[in-house]
């Protein structure tokens, strides 16, 4: 009778599990979405938004702001607004009437505890704002005033839409295990979305009907569902999106030209390059070794590479070869983008170039084997990595590779696995490697050069500056732009063109490309998808990345 029992019990939870993640959901009430899901859900905790599933930052927490990309604005939103009373004093205004889906009411008390938090547990992420922020006053209800003993004003304002805000009555009792390393299974937010229910290959996400912004806004997100996939294959999600069976793919899926062509895919620009930039692709240069240690000749490198060739032939004209410094196209970087400086100091494709600049250092064939020696007439053997798997980025360095080896530089291409490459890259001990971790669009260039300039930690490097590059001035002149006012463009260039002028002559890394905000989508259960002649949406839905306008795509789309 016990074997009977217990056998029985297994048959009804199969059948019941089976029954839950085989349920149809109304086809024009659900969105399917893929590309951002990379593991089983097993994480819904905003402490550790790296590796929370999608969606827990923009779809259940909020963050204060939003910040729309495309049009270079902060948009006021679980707050009402800001603005610095003082050099050092900035006034936050909370918006009434908004509700945890627990029914409690969001203050100024939530928002005071989410930042002091920080101030509590320096291990979570934000806590290094502490080092600069003094204290934060309740004036009242709806009220704070953050006072700055050095405010930096560049890090004040991406912070501003990228920390969500958190439940004080559910959170402050929790142990710090809790907090920082918890999973928060039933995650209790602000947001448009509830965490409904996941298995191994799926989360989704069901609308709060009691949503803030439906009354105070008046928006209101059109899927009463999205189920999240976790679609491992990009050639699975190829199919997916052509059967229609997933709604919005932020997978790189090559052959776009050729799918539209034939099925109709909808992508931001209808021809060439028909994805917006989301970030750069560089070529990070060890500069603790030789020859990389040699400005002379990483500039040749620079000048060897065709960004042009990896563009048409890896990515199909589905990305833009980057411009000399790396900026993404978009008006809060390229209001610092110095054409002066550019002009005088950047490079291009040009090997005549690149091989006058190694002669000129030293650099010679002196074996005939093809190759350069270094000046003093030690062998050059360099590699180039990538992670094996990502193949557009294996393809990329292949020709990069075959370039650097006919202006008689010996490079090859290596693919170590994720681990070994990640590795590597932290711990310096590569030669030459491709990254763009932290190259993502931001409101300020200052996110960009605190990566590619990042100040030099220890042993282990995680947060950019992978090739170690050490410039005192570079490092001082980082630091004055990020305490120069928000606001105050003209002096702000002053300091970037500084920082671009070094960047040029001493071509620590060297942008090669745009990587793409890849986006499709299908049009059999869903239109009044983002593009060029849509909705102006950034369309992310990438973890942590709603925020930017992935929430709001959502309450354009139209179902069928």
């Amino acid at each position: 009778m016990r074997k009977y029992h217990w056998g029985f019990i297994l048959i009804v939870v199969l059948l019941l599990g089976s029954t839950i993640f085989a349920v149809t959901y109304k086809r024009n009430e659900t969105l399917y979405a893929g590309g951002g899901l990379w593991a089983p859900p097993n994480n819904w905790n905003p402490i550790t938004p790296w590796s929370a599933v999608t969606g827990t930052v923009g779809l259940v927490y909020e963050t204060l702001y939003l910040y729309d990309p495309l049009s270079d604005e902060m948009i006021p939103w679980l707050a009402k607004n800001g603005e610095w009373l003082t050099l050092k004093t900035f006034e936050l205004k909370i918006r009434k009437g908004i509700r945890w889906t627990d029914g409690g009411i969001f203050n100024a008390d939530d928002v005071k505890f989410t930042f002091e938090l920080a101030k509590k547990y320096p291990e979570i992420y934000y806590s290094s704002i502490w080092k600069w922020l003094d204290s934060i006053e309740k004036k009242d209800d709806y009220t704070l005033l953050f006072h700055f003993s050095e405010p930096l004003y560049h890090e004040w304002a991406v912070n501003l839409y990228q920390i969500p805000m958190i439940p004080k009555h559910l959170w402050e009792n929790r142990s710090k295990d809790e907090i920082l390393a918890g999973a928060n299974e039933k995650p209790i937010g602000t947001g448009a979305y509830l965490a409904e229910t996941h298995d191994q290959d799926r989360m989704v996400y069901l609308k709060n009907a009691t949503w803030w912004a439906t009354d105070l806004l008046g928006i209101e997100p059109s899927p009463k569902r999205i189920v999240y996939l976790r679609v491992l294959s990009n050639n699975v999600a190829l199919g997916m999106i052509i059967k229609g069976e997933l709604d919005i793919s932020n997978f790189f899926l090559p052959g776009i030209p050729t799918i539209k062509k034939f099925y109709g895919i909808h992508t931001w620009f209808d021809g060439e390059p028909y994805m917006l930039s989301d970030n750069t692709a560089f070529l990070f240069l060890n500069t603790t070794k030789k020859p990389m240690d040699d400005a002379n000749f990483r500039k040749a490198v620079a000048y060897a590479i065709n960004s042009e060739e990896i563009v048409e032939k890896v990515f199909e004209k589905q990305v833009l070869p980057s411009n000399p410094l790396g900026f993404l196209p978009i008006d809060a970087w390229m209001k610092y983008y110095d054409e002066t400086v550019v002009n005088k100091y950047g490079f291009k494709y040009d090997p005549a170039t690149a091989k006058k600049l190694l002669e000129n250092a030293g650099y010679k064939d002196v074996n005939g084997d093809g190759f350069v020696e270094a000046p003093d007439g030690s062998k050059i053997e360099l590699s180039i990595i990538v992670p094996f798997g990502w193949t557009d980025w294996m393809e990329s360095i292949k020709i990069i590779a075959n370039h650097l080896q006919k202006v008689g530089i010996n490079a090859q291409a290596k693919f170590p696995d994720f681990g070994k490459y990640q590795d590597e890259l932290y711990s310096g001990t590569f030669d030459m490697a491709i990254n763009n971790f932290g190259s993502n669009l931001s409101v300020s260039v200052w996110t960009f050069y605190n990566w590619l300039f990042y100040r030099l930690t220890g042993e282990l490097q995680t947060s950019g500056n992978f090739g170690r590059y050490s410039n005192p001035e570079v490092f001082d002149l980082l630091d004055q732009f990020n305490r120069t006012p928000f606001d105050d463009v003209e002096n702000g260039r002053k300091i970037v063109s500084k920082m671009e002028e070094i960047f040029l002559k001493e071509m620590p890394a060297i942008p090669l490309w745009f990587n793409g905000m890849w986006f499709q989508a299908s049009e059999a259960a869903w239109t009044y998808w983002p593009g060029e002649n849509g909705p102006q949406n950034y369309p992310c839905t990438w973890g942590g990345r709603w925020q930017l306008g992935g929430l709001m795509m959502l309450t354009n789309l139209k179902s069928k």
